[in-house]
C-alpha cells in the first residue's frame, strides 16, 4: 500500500531509492497518463475536430487521466509530470534557434520536464482527497512565470464544463471512487460528476458592430528582422490594408510586430498610416521607443490619430528574464548580445473604436488572467508564432484563448503571424 506524506510510516528520502524511479512500469504508466492528458491538443493539431468525436474521446481520456493522477504512486506521477511537460511544452526553447544556441534546446526541454516532474511528484505525496486540491491549484502555479499548464482545459471539448467548480466536482467524484474500496456504494460517488455536465448549448457571444478583417501573415522568424526583407514586409502590410479597404471593412488587424521596427520613429510609415486610418481603423503590432525604454506595442490608428497600447505581461526569457537582476543581466549579455529587457505597462489598455471598447492583448498575455480582469466584452489579440513553428504552440495557444474566452465571456479577435487567425466567441 502506498504511504502518503501525512502518514507516520512515510519513508525518509534516500539516494538509493532513486533506482526505483527508473522502473519500467512506472515510466510506462507515467507516459500513459501524460498521453491521455495531452491527447486533446494533438487531436486539434492534426485537424480531427468533429464535435461529437471530440466530445466522446476527450471525455473518456480526460477522466482516465485524472483517475490515474489521483490514484497513482508518486514515482509514476513524477514521470507523468515530466512527460506532460514534454508533450505540452517541447517547443518552448525553439526560439534559441535564432540566437545560435540550438544546442541548449534539449537541455532546456529536459529542465522544463524536470520542473513539472517535481511538481507532480509533490502532488503524489498526499492522499487522493488532498490531491484534488493540489490539482485544482496547478493552473495557479507558474514556474518561471509561465502559466500555460491548465489541466482542466483537457475537458474543453468534452461533455463537462471547464469552470473550476465543475473540475472540482469531477476530481472529488474520482477521488472518492478511489478511496471507497469494496463498498456497494462506491459507484454512487461517480454521480457527483453529474453536476459538472454541460446540459445546455452555450449561444455564441454577440459581436461588435464593426466588421473586422484579420490579416494573414506568413513571415518566417528568420526573415522577420532581416533588413534586406524589411521593405517587402512593409509593402505586404500595406497591401493587406488596401485589401481591407477595398472590401469595405471597418477595422483591419495586423499581427504582433507586423512592422518589425519602432513605428513611432519612422515618419514615413507614420504619415501613411495616419492617412489610411481616415478610411479604415488600423490595428498593428510594432515596437515603441519613448526615448529611454523599448516596448512591445500595438498601435491603433483611428481617424488620423494614434493610440498606443503597450504589453503588460512579458514573455519569460523572450522579453524579460524572470530572475534577479544580476543573473538576468548576465543572461542578456551572453544570449541577447547585451540587449535590455522590454518594459511592461502597468495595466491593460482598453481602446475605444467608434463606440466599442476593446481590451488589447499581445501574444502570451492574451492567455493570462490579468488581461481578463473586469471580463472585457471584446479583445484584440495579436501574436507572432513564427518563433515556435512548426510545433503545437499555435494550437495550444488557440485552445487557451478558447478557455479564457469561455470563462470570461469575452469575444477575441486573434491575428497571428505563422499561426491561425481566429474569431473566438
Amino acid at each position: 500500500m502506498q504511504k502518503y506524506f501525512l502518514d507516520p510510516a512515510y519513508p525518509s528520502f534516500k539516494i538509493k531509492n532513486l533506482r526505483g524511479y527508473f522502473t519500467t512500469i512506472y515510466i510506462i504508466k507515467g507516459f500513459i497518463i501524460a498521453a491521455l492528458l495531452s491527447l486533446f491538443i494533438y487531436l486539434h493539431y492534426f485537424g480531427l475536430e468533429n464535435q461529437l468525436f471530440l466530445q466522446v474521446i476527450t471525455t473518456i481520456t480526460a477522466l482516465f487521466a485524472f483517475y490515474m493522477l489521483l490514484g497513482s504512486r508518486r514515482i509514476t506521477l513524477f514521470w507523468a509530470g515530466a512527460f506532460s511537460a514534454l508533450l505540452w511544452f517541447y517547443w518552448v526553447p525553439f526560439s534559441f534557434r535564432y540566437y545560435d544556441l540550438t544546442y541548449l534546446i534539449p537541455l532546456l526541454t529536459l529542465f522544463f520536464s524536470f520542473i513539472y516532474g517535481m511538481i507532480f511528484w509533490f502532488v503524489g505525496l498526499f492522499s487522493p482527497l488532498v490531491r484534488v486540491i493540489m490539482i485544482l491549484l496547478l493552473s495557479l502555479i507558474h514556474p518561471l512565470n509561465y502559466n500555460w499548464f491548465v489541466p482542466e482545459m483537457a475537458f474543453i471539448d468534452s461533455f463537462f464544463g471547464i469552470e473550476k467548480w465543475q473540475f472540482g466536482l469531477i476530481l472529488l467524484a474520482l477521488s472518492l471512487f478511489i478511496m471507497i474500496r469494496r463498498h456497494p456504494l462506491r459507484y454512487l460517488s461517480l454521480l457527483i460528476m453529474i453536476g459538472a455536465l454541460n446540459f445546455k448549448t452555450v449561444d455564441p457571444l454577440p459581436l461588435p458592430k464593426q466588421s473586422i478583417y484579420l490579416s494573414s501573415l506568413h513571415t518566417p522568424q528568420a526573415l522577420k528582422w532581416d533588413e534586406t526583407y524589411r521593405q517587402e514586409s512593409i509593402q505586404t502590410n500595406f497591401n493587406i490594408i488596401y485589401d481591407a479597404i477595398a472590401k469595405k471593412y471597418d477595422i483591419v488587424i495586423l499581427s504582433e510586430s507586423a512592422f518589425s521596427l519602432f513605428i513611432n520613429r519612422d515618419e514615413g510609415i507614420l504619415e501613411k498610416l495616419y492617412t489610411l486610418s481616415k478610411e479604415i481603423t488600423i490595428v498593428t503590432g510594432g515596437l515603441y521607443f519613448d526615448g529611454t525604454n523599448s516596448y512591445n506595442s500595438t498601435y491603433y490608428f483611428i481617424d488620423g490619430e494614434v493610440k498606443i497600447a503597450n504589453k503588460v505581461v512579458l514573455v519569460p526569457f523572450g522579453e524579460e528574464i524572470p530572475l534577479p537582476s544580476f543573473i538576468s543581466n548576465l543572461i542578456n549579455e551572453i544570449v541577447y548580445d547585451g540587449a535590455d529587457d522590454y518594459i511592461a505597462a502597468s495595466e491593460p489598455s482598453d481602446i475605444e473604436i467608434k463606440g466599442e471598447v476593446f481590451r488589447n492583448a499581445i501574444c502570451y498575455e492574451a492567455t493570462r488572467s490579468e488581461l481578463f480582469e473586469g471580463n472585457p466584452q471584446f479583445m484584440i489579440a495579436t501574436s507572432n508564432n513564427a518563433w515556435f513553428t512548426p510545433s503545437i504552440e499555435p494550437t495550444l495557444q488557440k485552445l487557451l484563448l478558447r478557455y479564457f474566452s469561455r470563462i470570461h465571456k469575452t469575444v477575441i479577435y486573434h491575428s497571428a503571424n505563422m499561426g491561425e487567425n481566429a474569431l473566438i466567441r
